[in-house]
């Protein structure tokens, strides 16, 4: 099976430069210097075709930053992002344009990216007539069959996004991404700003889209109960790095990084209810001033001297598993 989606070395450094004032301040000694957010430190993944891959971690883990680089909304500082086996920054304008289409981004807050003065048959229609998908002509049709796919009424079509629910809302940023027939969808907290009820509506409805448009999903989300649901293999990041990846269903029933077992420790379950609740100890570090070696050894019961001092790589643990730890080198 060929790869659909592959990230070599994705690497995406934000960089605070100095002002006016700060630039004196250092030239007469201060201790002042440009800040740098590491978001994400060389991560590689892979994706294949009709594969939904969950990527789940703590807020300001930088999985939502990978997510805009894989949709080309950010560049990357350094890696490179293949679609179908080809680098998408060396590509041609007509190819470029072909990727941009085929991989499309559904964002957490529905609200915030709708355009609140346009109409939905013009935020679902817009783009496929623009790009020449469908004709001008062909638009109303279009933008009714689409509607119905997503489970809305195609007689609310002249209604502004502030008109309805925030289920509603979100079918129609999913419409919209629909709407030029993509291949890869990626999925940033898609159902995280929704009631619960309707949390469990917009899962069945991707999961079906799944199946009958034979779409690939990159599924970003801090709930591992949403990506146990939905997801074939799950991606852990840690403050911008990849420390775990592995089948849904095994790492779920033996996460092998201690990150894991923590994150997983803290997911409800109707067959534990005396268990005593203990989150993840510490806070999570600054992308600004990061530990040395593991990033995760201020936090971790078993971090040795090692773990504060060399980067852990990833190794496969399993067939189809890979861990970033130490501890794996012991057993």
């Amino acid at each position: 099976m060929n790869t659909m989606l592959e990230a070599r070395d994705l690497t995406k450094r934000f960089v605070k430069t100095l002002d006016l004032a700060g630039k004196i301040a250092q030239k007469l000694g201060a201790g002042v210097r440009e800040e740098v957010v590491h978001a994400v430190n060389h991560v590689d993944f892979s994706i294949d075709p009709g594969e939904v891959v969950g990527l789940v971690g703590e807020s300001g883990c930088g999985k939502s930053t990978v997510g805009r680089m894989v949709a080309g909304i950010l560049p990357p500082t350094e890696g490179k992002i293949l679609f179908k086996g080809t680098d998408v920054a060396g590509m041609d304008d007509a190819d470029s344009k072909t990727a941009a289409l085929q991989i499309q981004m559904i964002f957490q807050d529905p609200f915030a990216s709708l355009n609140p003065r346009m109409r939905v048959q013009d935020i679902i229609g817009e783009a496929p007539t623009i790009h020449g998908i469908i004709k001008r002509a062909e638009t109303a049709a279009y933008v009714e069959d689409i509607m119905l796919r997503v489970g809305l009424d195609p007689d609310y079509r002249r209604r502004y996004p502030h008109q309805f629910s925030g289920g509603q809302r979100q079918r129609i940023g999913i419409a919209r991404a629909l709407a030029v027939k993509p291949e890869f969808l990626v999925c940033d907290e898609a159902i995280a700003a929704l009631d619960v009820s309707i949390q469990a509506q917009v899962l069945n409805l991707f999961i079906g889209l799944r199946e009958d448009l034979n779409l690939t999903y990159l599924f970003i989300s801090h709930d591992l109960g949403v990506v146990e649901h939905i997801s074939d293999r799950v991606i852990i990041m840690y403050l911008g790095r990849i420390i775990e990846i592995a089948p849904t269903e095994e790492l779920f029933k033996s996460p092998n990084h201690p990150y894991t077992k923590a994150l997983l420790n803290e997911v409800p379950r109707l067959d534990a209810r005396r268990r005593d609740f203990a989150p993840v100890a510490g806070e999570i570090p600054s992308p600004i001033d990061p530990p040395s070696g593991c990033h995760f050894h201020p936090r971790c019961p078993h971090a040795t001297e090692r773990c504060r001092n060399e980067v852990p790589v990833l190794k496969a643990v399993a067939p189809g598993r890979v861990s970033a730890c130490h501890l794996n080198d012991t057993h």
